[in-house]
């Protein structure tokens, strides 16, 4: 018998992780009676009631499980690892707030059945803000053109992973892996199912511009040089800019040097110009460089506080493994 994991990250959601058990467990014992499970959270250090819930939820079935980290290591680091730790052949993760709708998961895995090992969701509109739907798509679209390689308009990570891809995860051992693009760039032929982004169900989101920005960023320097060129062209024409109209002074100043009084007015507007230029590229710059330090670190994704209802499962030995080789990398 097939076993799909299904894995949810969360962090204060103490509002939603029960409700998001019951609609999961639900769907899977009455579409898809043909297969084993498990649940799966993996909480990044909740600071409201959601881990004694967790606790009681693991309690009372053994089928779902727990990963409680040891502090917040960020909206991307929890959930890959999470996938990592997962005993299924599939994995299918979606978030706590029911935006990823549980109606998926039999379409997730139809799709897998039918050869895809890679099946995602894909936004074609939101419930949401409509202002923040049209930036995400700005953001997206900008992505897109810019990258090196192929991005996924409105992808936010949910879907099925097959157990191969998990394996390719496994071994790129990356410290800080953005999903959405390693799925474009390495993984396997995938089929997009559209859905209509819900309302999250209760509690607030912890998406604030900082989180946002994050995100955005980890794209830009993981998947394009664009920051690097603009600084080189602009950079360029800035000097080039410049030495004209400082040639077109010095000629007209020769020309009517009685008459034409060249003031400090344009050298303040052009060294005010130049500098800001300078100092927009230089944190440019350091975006690039933080993510190559991070990466040269080869910090731990996640160091676990506790796992529950772990103990006796089939794969325990590799879980084992994988939890000695991120304590011993720190």
């Amino acid at each position: 018998m097939k076993k799909i994991s299904v894995l949810i990250p969360c962090y204060n959601e103490e509002e939603n992780v029960e409700p998001i058990s019951q609609a999961v467990i639900g769907t899977l014992e009455r579409d898809l009676p043909q297969y084993d499970y498990e649940l799966v959270f993996i909480d990044n250090d909740s600071q409201d009631k959601t881990r004694p819930i967790l606790r009681r939820l693991c309690a009372e079935n053994p089928r779902i499980k727990a990963i409680l980290n040891a502090k917040n290591f960020g909206q991307f680091n929890s959930p890959y690892y999470g996938i990592l730790q997962v005993t299924g052949d599939c994995v299918i993760e979606m978030v706590a707030d029911f935006q990823d709708p549980v109606e998926l998961i039999p379409q997730y895995v139809k799709a897998w059945e039918e050869g895809y090992k890679i099946v995602i969701g894909i936004k074609t509109s939101s419930k949401e803000s409509k202002l923040m739907y049209a930036l995400r798509t700005l953001y997206y679209k900008t992505i897109k053109k810019f990258s090196d390689v192929e991005q996924i308009e409105h992808f936010t990570g949910s879907g099925l992973y097959d157990r191969d891809f998990i394996e390719v995860l496994r071994s790129l051992d990356d410290p800080t892996p953005f999903l959405r693009g390693i799925v474009a760039e390495l993984g396997y032929k995938r089929k997009e199912i559209p859905y209509e982004q819900p309302q999250r169900r209760a509690g607030k989101t912890h998406n604030n511009f900082l989180r946002l920005y994050d995100a955005a960023m980890l794209s830009v320097t993981s998947y394009t040089k664009t920051g690097l060129r603009m600084a080189t062209l602009i950079g360029a024409f800035s000097a080039l800019v410049s030495l004209v109209v400082a040639l077109t002074y010095l000629v007209m100043k020769l020309i009517w040097w009685d008459r034409f009084p060249a003031g400090m007015a344009p050298m303040l507007i052009g060294m005010l110009f130049l500098g800001s230029v300078q100092i927009f590229f230089i944190g440019m710059v350091g975006e690039y460089v933080l993510s190559i330090n991070q990466r040269v670190m080869k910090r731990p994704l996640v160091v676990e506080e506790e796992r529950l209802n772990f103990d006796g499962c089939g794969n325990d030995k590799e879980v084992k493994k994988e939890k000695e080789r991120n304590t011993d990398e720190i």
